[in-house]
C-alpha cells in the first residue's frame, strides 16, 4: 500500500505543549513519548497538523530552506511562485518557531486597512519611528526596504486568506499601525495556521524533526545542506539554501557570552532559538552585526516566560508599582519600559486594565487560562488581591481616566493609546517583569537577502531572513516589526533565491 504524502502531528488545543523527539520508523510525532521534558509554547489554533513523511525527502531541490518560521514559510510559497521547487527543514518537531509565540501583529504602513479606517500613515513616519526607536543604528537600507514593502506583503497575507485589519498602537509608533487578525486574537496562532495552510495547499514539503547540521559549499557557492532526520543523516542538493532559523534567545550561553549582564533573565524565545544558522553562516565566512543588541521586552510573566502582548497596553492598559501608583510612559520603546520598571525596588510591576480593555484584546482570555491574571470585582477588591493601598489605586485609576478624557497625561507624557478610559468592571491585573525577547543581531544581509563577508561580497546561492539577520532593528525592535520583517525579507528571500536558482539551471 503506497504511503500518504503526509503524516499527521497531533498539537493540542492547549498552548502548552510537551514536545518530542522523533518517532520510530516512518511516523513524525509530537506526544508526551520519548518526551525532552522542554516545553514550549504552541499557539497554534488548530489540533491537527500535517507534515511530510520522512520517507519522502528527496536528494535534490530547486531551494533549500532551513526553518519552518514565518520567514521560512514565506520563503518558500513565494519560492513556489516563482515556479521553484522548494523544501522546508525544520529541527522541531512542530512548524512556526517564535512566530508561533508572536501576541502583538504585524506593522505596516499606507496600507489598504489603514486607509479604509481613516488612519493616516507613511513610510517615511513608519521607517522614522523605527530609526528613533533603534537609536539611529539602524541599516537604513533594509529598514528602507523594510516599510516601502510592509503594505504589499499585508496585501501578499491577505490574497492567501491571512487577514490583518483590526489595526492598534504598539510602543514607539506615534499612529495606529500594528495589523492584527480581525478579532484581535494573537497573530502568531492565525499567522502560522494560515502559512501552513497555504504550504500544504502549494504542495511544498515540510520536514520536522530535521535537523541542519551543515550548509555546503563548493568553490565559493552553496551547492545544499547536511540534515539529520529519521535516525538518519542525508546530504540534500539545492541550487540555493534560505536560511531562516531564528535568534538565539534560547541559548543561554550566546546570550551571556554577548551580554554578560543578562544572565539569568527568563527567555520568551521558543526552544528552538538557539543560534543554529549564525553558526553555520559564520564557518561559511559569513559576517555578522549587533550581536549585543539583545532586546528585554518589559511584560512578561517570570515564572513561565510568558509575554504578555504590547497590545494589552496598544489597547490603554497602564503600569503601576507596588505602591500602585504609575511611573512611566507605557507606550515608550521597550528597552526604556524595561529600563523603568528594573529601577523599581521591587523590580516588577502590574498591568491594570479593566473588563471593557479584556474584551477589545482577545488575548487576555489565554491569559486568564493560564492562571495568571488577577481578578477584582472592584478597585478595592483588585487592590487587596496584590497587597496594594485601595485608595492609591483607586486615584492612580481616577488620574489616569480624567488624562483619557482630557486627551492630555501631563504625568508621563503618554500621547497613544488614550482611546478608552479603565472604568468598566471587574478590574485585572498582570504581575510583570522583563524578559529577553528577540535578539536584534544576526547575519549581515542586503536588500536582496543575500548573505554577506566581511568585504561585502555576496556568498553565491545563499540567503537569510528572518531573526537569523541583523542591522534592520538597530539597538531596539519597535513591536510589531518581527513580524513584518519575516513577511516582507522572508518573501524577498523566496523571489532572490529563485532568481538565482534559474539562472543557475
Amino acid at each position: 500500500m503506497k504511503k500518504s504524502r503526509f503524516t499527521k502531528v497531533f498539537v493540542g488545543l492547549t498552548l502548552t505543549l510537551l514536545l518530542s523527539a522523533c518517532g520510530n520508523g516512518s511516523t513524525t510525532k509530537s506526544s508526551s513519548e520519548k518526551s525532552t521534558g522542554s516545553s514550549v509554547e504552541a499557539t497554534s489554533a488548530a489540533s491537527e497538523q500535517e507534515y511530510t513523511d520522512p520517507s519522502e525527502l528527496k536528494d535534490e531541490y530547486d531551494i533549500v530552506i532551513v526553518g519552518a518560521g514565518g520567514a521560512g514559510m514565506a520563503a518558500a510559497l513565494s519560492a513556489k511562485d516563482q515556479g521553484m521547487n522548494p523544501v522546508i527543514l525544520e529541527k522541531m518537531p512542530i512548524a512556526g518557531g517564535n512566530t508561533l509565540k508572536s501576541s502583538g501583529g504585524m506593522n505596516a504602513s499606507e496600507t489598504k486597512f489603514q486607509k479604509e479606517q481613516g488612519i493616516e500613515d507613511s513610510n517615511q513616519q513608519f521607517f522614522d519611528d523605527t530609526l528613533k526607536g533603534g537609536k539611529g543604528t539602524n541599516d537604513q537600507e533594509l529598514l528602507h526596504y523594510l516599510v516601502d514593502n510592509s503594505a504589499s506583503a499585508i496585501d501578499w497575507l491577505d490574497s492567501m486568506g491571512i487577514t490583518l485589519d483590526n489595526i492598534s498602537y504598539s510602543g514607539g509608533a506615534s499612529v495606529k499601525r500594528i495589523h492584527r487578525p480581525h478579532d484581535g486574537s494573537a497573530v502568531g496562532t492565525y499567522l502560522v495556521d494560515g502559512l501552513i495552510r497555504n504550504v500544504h495547499e502549494q504542495k511544498i514539503p515540510i520536514f520536522v524533526n530535521a535537523d541542519v547540521t551543515k550548509i555546503n559549499e563548493k568553490d565559493g557557492q552553496v551547492t545544499g545542506v547536511d540534515v539529520k532526520i529519521d535516525g538518519k543523516e542525508k546530504t540534500i542538493s539545492g541550487k540555493a539554501v534560505v536560511v531562516t532559523t531564528g535568534g538565539f534567545g534560547s541559548n543561554k550561553e550566546m546570550i551571556e557570552s554577548y551580554r554578560p549582564d543578562l544572565k539569568g533573565y527568563v527567555s520568551t524565545t521558543s526552544e528552538g532559538s538557539t543560534g543554529d544558522g549564525i553558526k553555520m553562516i559564520e564557518k561559511l565566512g559569513g559576517a555578522v552585526v549587533d550581536m549585543d543588541q539583545i532586546q528585554v521586552h518589559p511584560t512578561v510573566v517570570q515564572d513561565t516566560g510568558m509575554l504578555i502582548s504590547e497590545t494589552v497596553r496598544g489597547e490603554g492598559a497602564i503600569l503601576v508599582n507596588q505602591q500602585g501608583e504609575r511611573f512611566y510612559n507605557e507606550l515608550e520603546t521597550r528597552d526604556n519600559v524595561s529600563a523603568a520598571i528594573t529601577a523599581l525596588p521591587e523590580k516588577y510591576a502590574y498591568l491594570i486594565f479593566d473588563d471593557a480593555l479584556a474584551n477589545r484584546a482577545k488575548q487576555v482570555d489565554f491569559y486568564k487560562e493560564q492562571g495568571v491574571v488577577v481578578e477584582g470585582k472592584t478597585i478595592e477588591e483588585l487592590a487587596g488581591k496584590i497587597d496594594m493601598k485601595p485608595e492609591t489605586l483607586k486615584a492612580t485609576l481616577e488620574k489616569w481616566n480624567k488624562a483619557v478624557k482630557d486627551q492630555s497625561d501631563s504625568e508621563f507624557k503618554r500621547e497613544t493609546a488614550m482611546d478608552y478610559d479603565l472604568t468598566e468592571g471587574p478590574y485585572y491585573a498582570i504581575q510583570i517583569a522583563p524578559g529577553i525577547h528577540h535578539t536584534m543581531g544576526g547575519v549581515k544581509i542586503n536588500t536582496d537577502t543575500q548573505v554577506l563577508k566581511e568585504d561585502g561580497s555576496a556568498i553565491k546561492g545563499l540567503y537569510a531572513a528572518g531573526e537569523v539577520t541583523g542591522g534592520i532593528h538597530g539597538q531596539n525592535r519597535i513591536g510589531g516589526n518581527a513580524v513584518a520583517d519575516i513577511m516582507v525579507f522572508g518573501r524577498q528571500a523566496g523571489a532572490q533565491s529563485s532568481d538565482f536558482a534559474k539562472e543557475s539551471k
